[in-house]
């Protein structure tokens, strides 16, 4: 009964610390995701500032996968060579040993301070404090776990089911190497796994080479789940990545495996301290395999290249290519994807919309059922947009994410809106009048020809609003839809002039003025979808119309 106890206690602690590491974690992501990637992607020049900027972002995160899925998206859409992309992850491993250092010293009376300054920021501070508050949490009850792991294993002769457990894992260096692997896969951090090893060494529940062979087995684990997920997104640039990083530190395990009794020897001549010895071994590994590789990315790079080339396949216009599904950890990260797909929605739009206008100039049938087909891509695109950002959590976020992805999503619909309307009224009006034979008049067609490209030249600038978030582009925008407007009214006027001409009232028309009211409901999806949410969100927007400098409205 006591064992038992003692193995749920022990299994408690655990749980505490990944939970720690993960508030750590999570709450600087929240805080500085944003600005880390910024930074991140200015260091790619070479591959020493990549290695540099590696170790400082993952020093900062303290997780060397959410580097991993900044640096995968950049190198798989092309931001990115593959030597920097390769040299930031050496980097990233070195920056998790830090905290690792840090908390490898007597630091647990600072567990009560943390606590507090933590939930106070939480309670009181603003968006980021929150976030820093939730850092000082994570740090706090890791340092908690870390006492309690102690004070539960320091009976360990007293554990007969412990000891068994861990006296057949410490027979061989491989299969403790192996043990450590899969713990850091499955608790998705090798800091956790590294801290447990070092309680367990310095309380002698494991030696100190099956200690070290557990620490290589927790870089190798950590670096499983990017490779998965790689794989199952199925971009050969990003897997590269990933691949890269894990045949590092198997070639560094192959090493340093069989030279563990010597660099046992040494390391304990040196620090006394097994606890403290742990954490100097896990850094040395990773700094030793930095220094070492670093020269080699090369032919490492040329390597990855061959076992994993681009594949050549036919492109699916519907199957969107940034929604990544390894990046759902880090929102503003997946955010950035979706905006990217989004952009392409503006595109599959633009086509659409040159396709229709085609057909009215060339009168073109195959000109229609390209646009058709396209609009069942812009479905396609806006429904797996919305199930992927839908997937976030709310609570990971925060208040400019949020905005952020209402955006999106607002964007998203009135992009396949304004394509209902190309597919169902524009596309369909050009199919009527070619199945009649009738056409517009030369006046008519010259109008509509100079509408199709102001609403193409508004779909450009929408696009840029959604980028950029510009209150004043998106108030140039607006503005627009007076133009529009002024544009049906002609067509109303002119509709009525040529009834009163030809004198035939009732009969059939050739008239674009039904064409021109449409092509005025798709800008107006363009202005609300891009427009009105920056506008909201800098006050310009009323309930009911844009305010303007002087204080009056414009009608919206």
């Amino acid at each position: 009964m006591d064992a038992t106890l003692s193995l749920l206690n022990l299994a408690g602690d655990i749980a505490l610390l990944l939970w720690g590491v993960h508030m750590v974690q999570s709450g600087v992501q929240r805080a500085f995701g944003a600005d880390l990637r910024r930074f991140l992607a200015r260091a790619l020049s070479n591959r020493v500032k990549a290695a540099a900027a590696g170790l400082g972002v993952t020093a900062v995160l303290q997780s060397s996968t959410a580097t991993g899925l900044m640096i995968a998206s950049f190198a798989a859409s092309g931001f990115v060579a593959l030597v920097p992309a390769l040299a930031v992850m050496l980097g990233a491993n070195v920056g998790t040993t830090l905290i690792v250092q840090v908390l490898s010293f007597k630091v647990a009376q600072l567990a009560p301070l943390l606590l507090l300054a933590g939930v106070v920021m939480f309670r009181a501070g603003g968006t980021r404090g929150r976030d820093v508050g939730r850092v000082g949490i994570g740090l706090g009850l890791m340092l908690i776990a870390l006492a309690q792991l102690l004070e539960v294993i320091t009976p360990y002769e007293d554990v007969p089911s412990l000891r068994i457990l861990m006296g057949g894992i410490a027979t061989d260096p491989l299969i403790s190497l192996l043990f450590g692997a899969l713990i850091a896969w499955a608790a998705h951090s090798s800091v956790a796994v590294v801290l447990l090893v070092m309680s367990f060494a310095e309380k002698g529940v494991v030696p100190f080479y099956a200690a070290m062979a557990l620490v290589i087995g927790a870089n190798i684990g950590t670096a499983i789940n990017p490779l998965l997920e790689g794989a199952r997104t199925g971009e050969a640039a990003g897997r590269r990545v990933a691949l890269g990083n894990i045949i590092t530190r198997v070639v560094g395990a192959a090493v340093a495996l069989p030279l563990l009794p010597r660099i046992g020897s040494t390391l304990v001549q040196i620090e006394p301290d097994f606890s403290r010895a742990v954490a100097d071994f896990h850094t040395a590994f990773n700094v030793v395999l930095a220094l070492a590789f670093l020269p080699a990315l090369g032919p490492l790079a040329r390597l990855l290249e061959r076992l994993l080339p681009d594949r050549v396949k036919p492109a699916d216009p519907a199957r969107p290519l940034y929604l990544d599904d390894a990046a759902a950890e880090t929102p503003s990260i997946a955010l950035g994807h979706a905006a990217r797909e989004v952009l392409r929605m503006v595109d599959v739009l633009d086509s659409m919309i040159e396709g229709a206008a085609d057909a009215l100039r060339r009168r073109d049938r195959e000109a229609i059922a390209t646009t058709r087909r396209l609009d069942d891509v812009l479905d396609a695109l806006n429904r797996e947009i919305k199930n992927y950002v839908t997937r976030l959590d709310p609570d990971s976020m925060t208040d400019d994410e949020h905005r952020r992805l209402e955006s999106i999503l607002t964007f998203s619909l009135n992009l396949e809106s304004a394509g209902d309307v190309v597919e169902r009224n524009i596309a369909a009006f050009a199919a009527k009048h070619l199945k009649r034979g009738v056409d517009l008049s030369p006046e008519e067609r010259q109008e509509v020809e100079a509408t199709f490209d102001a609403v193409r030249a508004n779909l450009r600038s929408a696009a840029s609003v959604f980028m950029t978030g510009d209150p004043r582009a998106a108030r140039v925008l607006t503005q627009q839809k007076a133009e529009f407007r002024r544009r049906e009214a002609e067509a109303i006027k002119t509709h009525f002039a040529e009834l009163r001409d030809r004198g035939k009232t009732g009969a059939p028309q050739t008239s674009a003025l039904d064409l021109m009211r449409d092509i005025k409901r798709l800008n107006d999806h363009l202005v609300a979808g891009a427009a009105y949410p920056v506008l909201e969100a800098s006050g310009d927007l009323m309930a009911s119309r844009i305010a303007d400098d002087g204080g009056e409205g414009r009608s919206g």
